[in-house]
């Protein structure tokens, strides 16, 4: 898995545990990484339970490493977010429990990851989670547009992705980002306890469940997002969103007095 994901064996459960430098922002290795990471779970009849954890304290996941992708043309940055998309398929596909342990903030491709999973829990107290790719001036993938529609009540599509709101404690459990809050102490094992409840299951019966559950969202993700990702492509290489952009990773590398 690199230096970006590890597992981590507890028990029938594993720890999936993002610990790329930058906070486990979003580039070509963690992708490769977690795809990988996806099907060796999948293939280990030892694990009966998967969670998505973060080995940074306070940050799960901030989404793009915009200060690589930044530098890519279209024709790297296209083949990049297909194999973005074959993440995204891959954890969400996968047939075994995930329960995504949201220590810290998830935002954009943070939050993306942890709606992959069954189940999410937000730390209290101060955990963000949301996506604000339209305050960027990026659209939503086809297939994260369908993973968020798979995942939170209709009313909440509006302000998570049309508004690109960010949402903390109870505002995040009400909007269907997230499935329960814990304290920053014991946050860990509070999840494990909930993956728990999940592997207790029978395998056989939780996968059928599972697969059948997500098999026509995961269809319809696979048929259209390489004809549709032209339109992700012009957001991203607008002028106006490039700008930001650059102003985002200005202030990531800008030397601290």
């Amino acid at each position: 898995m690199g230096e970006a994901v590890r597992i981590d064996a507890k028990g029938s459960l594993a720890v999936l545990r993002l610990e790329k430098a930058r906070a486990n922002a979003i580039d070509p290795a963690l992708v490769e990484a977690l795809i990988a990471a996806a099907a060796a779970l999948e293939a280990d009849d030892g694990v009966r339970g998967v969670l998505l954890a973060s080995a940074h304290p306070k940050v799960f996941c901030p989404g793009l490493d915009l200060v690589t992708l930044i530098e890519y043309e279209r024709p790297a940055m296209r083949a990049f977010m297909l194999r973005f998309a074959e993440m995204v398929w891959a954890l969400y596909g996968l047939r075994k429990p995930v329960v995504a342990a949201v220590n810290g903030h998830a935002v954009a491709g943070g939050c993306i990851l942890a709606l992959t999973a069954d189940l999410r829990v937000l730390r209290r107290g101060g955990a963000q989670i949301g996506l604000n790719e339209v305050k960027i001036g990026v659209p939503l993938p086809w297939s994260v547009a369908l993973l968020l529609r798979a995942s939170v009540p209709p009313q909440s599509y509006a302000p998570v992705a049309l508004l690109g709101r960010n949402f903390g404690d109870e505002e995040a459990l009400a909007a269907g980002l997230v499935d329960d809050l814990a304290h920053p102490e014991g946050f860990e094992g509070f999840c494990l306890g909930r993956l728990q409840e999940f592997a207790d299951k029978d395998p056989h019966a939780f996968a059928v469940i599972k697969e059948y559950g997500r098999a026509d969202t995961l269809r319809a993700m696979r048929e259209r997002e390489e004809p549709l990702l032209e339109a992700w492509l012009d957001g991203w290489f607008a002028e106006p969103t490039r700008v930001r952009l650059r102003e985002m990773v200005d202030s990531l590398t800008k030397p601290r007095a």
